[in-house]
């Protein structure tokens, strides 16, 4: 059985990867500090958003997986937080925004 990290200790760690970088992190919902899933926005200078999420592989191991929509990433977002409470929304700013992501948030 292996232990998790909180989620805002994970967002914390993420954030701060990413600004040693050179990129721009920012939270743009605060979700539960303890378990809240977590969101990225993934940008490049401004270019089109792309949506990861920590979820399970077709391998069933833990994975980022696109949840980008085809229209209005930022209102999908909106949305999910809106039957999530719980959930943090996180911005990156930052080339490999994907591989920022996935050092932090998956432990295998």
């Amino acid at each position: 059985m292996t232990t998790r990290l909180p989620s805002g200790v994970l967002v914390s760690a993420l954030i701060r990867r990413v600004a040693e970088a050179g990129g721009f992190a920012t939270v743009l919902a605060k979700g539960d500090a303890g378990g809240g899933g977590i969101l990225v926005v993934a940008t490049d200078r401004g270019d089109a958003e792309r949506l990861y999420e920590r979820g399970l592989g077709s391998d069933g191991r833990t994975a980022l997986i696109e949840s980008t929509p085809a229209e209005d990433p930022s209102g999908y977002w909106r949305r999910r937080r809106a039957r999530d409470p719980d959930l943090w929304v996180i911005e990156l700013d930052i080339p490999s925004a994907q591989r920022f992501a996935a050092e932090i948030l998956l432990d295998d």
